[in-house]
C-alpha cells in the first residue's frame, strides 16, 4: 500500500479539522435558534464578564460615586422594554417600570468608543440643566462593566448606568448598531428619535429633545 507523502497528510488533517469546526458552529447556531424560539437568550449574549464579580467591582462603583436608575413607577409598561431587567448602578432593576411616565434620554455607548466619551460630559450637563424633568441614563454596551465604570469615574460624570453587555435594549428598541446612539423615550414609552451620532454639547442634545419632546432649556 502506497504512503501517503507528509503534505497529503496534513491536508486530510485539515479537511478533518475544518469540517469538525463547522460541524460545531452549525450545533451552535441550532441551539440559539432552538432557544430563540423559546425565548431565551442566545449563550453568547451576557452582560457581563465572569470577572465583573460584585466584589471586584465594589471599589469601582465606590469611586464611580453614580447616581441610582428613577424608582419603578406604577405603570409596569414602558413598551418595547417592558420585559427587560438589568442592573443599575449596582442594583438590579425592570427597566421598563423604572423609565415609565417620564421623558428619558438613553445613552448607548461602550468604554472604548473615542466618541462616546467625548459626549457623555455633555449628557451629565444636560441632565443638570433638565433637573427633575428628565432622566439622562446611560447604557454600557460592553461585557466589561469595570471598564465602563472606569470610564465614567475618569470623565467624572455621574449619570445611571445599565449594564448591558448583550445589548438587548438596542434590539428592543431597533437601534442601529453604531456608537453612541441616543434615543429618546416620551413619558408613555414610546420612541421619539433615534439619533446614530455623537454630540458635542448639551444644548445640541438639549435641541433635539426640544423638538422630540416638546421640552425646553
Amino acid at each position: 500500500m502506497a504512503r501517503l507523502n507528509t503534505g497529503a497528510r496534513w491536508t486530510i488533517v485539515g479537511v478533518v479539522l475544518v469540517a469538525a469546526l463547522i460541524a460545531v458552529m452549525l450545533s451552535q447556531q441550532h441551539d440559539q435558534q432552538r432557544r430563540l424560539r423559546q425565548g431565551q437568550e442566545p449563550v453568547a449574549a451576557r452582560e457581563r464578564r465572569d470577572a465583573d464579580t460584585p466584589e471586584a467591582l465594589a471599589e469601582l462603583r465606590r469611586q464611580a460615586q453614580l447616581p441610582p436608575c428613577p424608582t419603578a413607577g406604577a405603570n409596569p409598561g414602558m413598551g418595547e422594554l417592558a420585559g427587560i431587567t438589568l442592573e443599575c448602578s449596582g442594583v438590579r432593576v425592570p427597566v421598563g417600570p423604572v423609565l415609565a411616565g417620564r421623558q428619558v434620554v438613553l445613552n448607548l455607548w461602550a468604554y472604548w468608543c473615542g466618541p462616546c466619551a467625548d459626549e457623555l460630559p455633555a449628557m451629565a450637563e444636560l441632565q443638570r440643566r433638565a433637573g427633575d424633568r428628565l432622566s439622562v441614563v446611560t447604557v454600557h454596551q460592553d461585557e466589561n462593566e469595570a471598564a465602563g465604570l472606569a470610564k465614567l469615574t475618569e470623565l467624572h460624570v455621574r449619570l445611571p448606568m445599565l449594564q448591558d453587555g448583550a445589548r438587548r435594549i438596542a434590539a428592543a428598541l431597533k437601534s442601529p448598531n453604531v456608537m453612541p446612539t441616543t434615543i429618546l423615550i416620551r413619558a408613555d414609552g414610546s420612541v421619539a428619535r433615534v439619533l446614530p451620532r455623537s454630540f458635542t454639547s448639551a444644548d445640541e442634545i438639549g435641541a433635539e429633545v426640544e423638538q422630540a419632546l416638546g421640552m425646553r432649556f
